[in-house]
């Protein structure tokens, strides 16, 4: 992954114009930004796209930084694909994968951030079970 400097911290006046935003665009209500989460809510999507931030792999690149079956490898890089956050390309037999929006990266590393700064709160959290994966 590319040294990045870091995002901006939003100002009320920037949730008021994302606010806005989200008025005129009609894909953005809130069950379809709760999916958009739900999609990120598995570890083993987020170790593979974490990975897919560095550059393009192949599903057998996965297979390998994953340590799970190809088959189980390639529901979670459909999703990732299905959702947006990656996009695949046909080489030969292959599939190589990408991230499809450079703001993806900013979102991993601003999710990171947040969740280390809130990281006893969430260690205490009892409403959202740990993951299972």
């Amino acid at each position: 992954m590319q040294d990045r400097a870091p995002a901006p911290v939003p100002t009320a006046r920037d949730a008021s114009d994302a606010r806005d935003a989200s008025d005129q665009v009609p894909c953005a209500h809130l069950d379809t930004v709760a999916k958009f989460f739900r999609a990120l809510a598995d570890p083993t999507r987020l170790k593979l796209l974490e990975y897919i931030l560095g550059g393009e792999r192949t599903s057998a690149d996965c297979v390998a930084h994953a340590g799970i079956s190809q088959p189980r490898v390639s529901v979670h890089l459909s999703c990732l694909v299905d959702c947006g956050y990656l996009t695949a390309r046909r080489d030969g037999r292959r599939l190589r994968y990408s991230v499809g929006d450079p703001r993806v990266a900013d979102l991993i590393v601003l999710a990171r951030s947040l969740a280390a700064d809130n990281a006893s709160a969430l260690t205490c959290c009892t409403r959202i079970p740990d993951s299972q994966s």
